[in-house]
């Protein structure tokens, strides 16, 4: 189902540089805190699907919110990370959790 069935806002592309919010809403979360204000890259659009974080609370999980894989840099994540650069870390966020990578924090 398309993102616009969902009433969810225009898709990143992969290849997106995103930023992670730095909410900390009550609640149902599904976004890990250590990867929050972090920077990463979008590595796969996983479509629209009802949002968990509604589900949780036995609503009807709309509007929905595009599923993204997204990619970082493990010594990004973790500065005392002492493996290859080239080490990377997924995870899959919800679209309501991301912002250009541009945008303010």
């Amino acid at each position: 189902m398309s993102a616009q069935a969902f009433g969810a806002a225009d898709p990143f592309a992969v290849g997106a540089a995103v930023r992670v919010r730095l909410s900390w809403p009550p609640g149902h979360i599904r976004t890990p805190a250590y990867i929050r204000g972090h920077v990463g890259t979008v590595a796969a659009n996983l479509g629209a699907h009802p949002n968990p974080e509604e589900i949780a609370f036995r609503r009807s999980g709309q509007p929905g919110s595009v599923l993204y894989r997204v990619r970082f840099r493990q010594d990004v994540v973790w500065p005392d990370y002492r493996g290859p650069a080239s080490d990377t870390l997924d995870v899959e966020i919800y679209h309501h959790w991301l912002e250009a990578a541009g945008a303010a924090r």
